[in-house]
């Protein structure tokens, strides 16, 4: 593993509020020159509400963050091709994260690209099958894959998360889906607003690691 200092984020790879974080968080590193890495973790939302991402929410939340947050992202999203279930995703991403930080973080961000930009169902074993193969990964066998998660799950459970995304710093503190303001009005669609000045803080804090 990387001596880089590393900033955990639990959260969901079908979790649109942490692929926009991800994207913002990533760019500011590159900007800064920080070696700060991330460890994405297994936050599992179908596991966490018994049930599957519900795509009509989930297609008003991103139509909320293309109008005023992130008109860039999401081009290829389709809710016809969402995963039934990301936890073959996070076995994967698993695998990456056991061969570096670097590896783990450029797989996260790879399985989620697959999801919004290019409208790809990664819990085929398929189209996940090449994200393997892209970064000489091998798949875990689906069993293996949920004992995982749900140990990552538990294990976020016990430091405190409670969502996705949830950043916890090496200091402790911990932030809950930070760079963002989301209301949903009467009618069913979002009303999503950048929040500048937390995800400010959430950059102080990250950066002054290294």
């Amino acid at each position: 593993m990387s001596e880089n200092p590393t900033v955990e984020v639990f959260a969901d790879i079908g979790c649109p509020f942490t692929y926009v974080g991800l994207h913002r968080i990533l760019a500011e590193r590159d900007r800064r020159g920080s070696k700060v890495r991330l460890h994405v973790r297994a936050w599992p939302l179908e596991l966490v509400n018994n049930a599957p991402f519900d795509t009509d929410h989930l297609d008003a939340e991103i139509v909320g963050m293309q109008d005023t947050v992130a008109p860039e992202l999401f081009a290829g999203f389709n809710p016809q091709t969402f995963p039934r279930t990301s936890l073959p995703a996070f076995g994967l991403a698993h695998v990456a994260y056991e061969k570096s930080l670097d590896c783990g973080e450029q797989v996260s961000m790879a399985l989620r690209t697959e999801i919004f930009e290019h409208g790809r169902d990664v819990s085929d074993p398929a189209v996940l099958g090449e994200v393997a193969s892209r970064f000489g990964l091998v798949l875990l066998d689906m069993d293996t894959a949920e004992e995982l998660t749900r140990t990552e799950w538990r294990e976020g459970k016990a430091l405190g998360v409670i969502g996705s995304p949830h950043f916890l710093f090496p200091t402790g503190e911990g932030a809950f889906c930070p760079g963002l303001t989301i209301k949903r009005r009467d009618d069913g669609s979002f009303d999503i607003a950048p929040d500048v000045e937390t995800m400010g803080s959430i950059f102080e804090q990250m950066f002054a690691l290294g």
